[in-house]
């Protein structure tokens, strides 16, 4: 760590570099966004080498805001470390202080959401909820903030049962809403699925990304088997290449490669 702390300065340093010069909290922001993408990525393929370089990447950014802050005379990066040295140390009671260790998981993860909203102090139910989340992401916390207070469907029966009332207003209203209504109904849809996956304990996050690749895969199949055939996708039409995502999906599944658990 002082090595990197020390790369991390130098490159600020009025003799640095032009770049790192010139940036702020806001033009790194959406690095910090991009690589810890990119460890869950790394995570999903159970890339182990490139999770080993992708979480020094992410390491890295966490370093560089503490190095913005520092010539901003905010904090250092010694202060980051105690901050959440003394956070975790708060939130584990039952391992560094004297409550009992013998809890359940579901257990201790209600005590730290009790921890967690003592530190807020009196806040909405809500407040807190990080608006640079992916949207899935942030649905999900939202619903789960609400469903802490009650606010929250028994079973997923009723979520199925708004998931097909909300696709049926969107289907049967499309051609009398207006375009601004479509987007507004399109994102009520996607909110209740993003609820399906609360209930049924899926990161919606991690299973669209397992369908994307999954996607990618399979219609690049599609792609080989038509290039044998010295053509291409504009060459052939749905008929073919249905035939052919299902001749890919069928390779997989004999092979035992399919990523996710649900059918496409």
């Amino acid at each position: 760590m002082p090595r990197l702390l020390e790369i991390m300065a130098r490159l600020r340093a009025p003799d640095g570099c032009p770049w790192d010069r010139e940036q702020d909290f806001a033009t790194i922001a959406p690095y910090t966004l991009e690589e810890a993408h990119e460890v869950a990525d790394a995570i999903a393929r159970e890339a182990w080498d490139e999770l080993r370089l992708e979480l020094g990447d992410l390491l890295f950014q966490s370093v560089y805001h503490a190095q913005l802050a520092e010539d901003a005379g905010l904090f250092a990066f010694e202060d980051v470390v105690s901050a959440i040295s003394d956070k975790m140390v708060a939130r584990h009671p039952h391992v560094f202080g004297d409550e009992s260790n013998a809890k359940s998981a579901e257990q201790q993860t209600a005590d730290w959401e009790r921890v967690k909203a003592a530190e807020r102090g009196p806040a909405r139910t809500l407040d807190g909820v990080a608006m640079a989340l992916p949207a899935l992401t942030r649905a999900v916390k939202l619903q789960k903030r609400a469903a802490r207070v009650g606010f929250d469907w028994p079973s997923t029966a009723e979520v199925v049962d708004k998931i097909v009332e909300e696709a049926q207003e969107l289907t049967e209203a499309r051609d009398r809403l207006t375009e601004a209504e479509v987007f507004e109904e399109f994102g009520d849809l996607m909110f209740v699925v993003a609820n399906l996956a609360r209930h049924l304990k899926i990161d919606p996050e991690a299973a669209l990304r397992a369908a994307n690749a999954k996607f990618t895969r399979r219609f690049g199949r599609i792609e080989d088997w038509l290039s044998e055939a010295g053509r291409s996708p504009a060459d052939s039409d749905l008929a073919e290449m249905d035939a052919l995502w299902n001749r890919a999906k069928a390779e997989e599944k004999a092979r035992g490669t399919g990523q996710a658990p649900n059918s496409l």
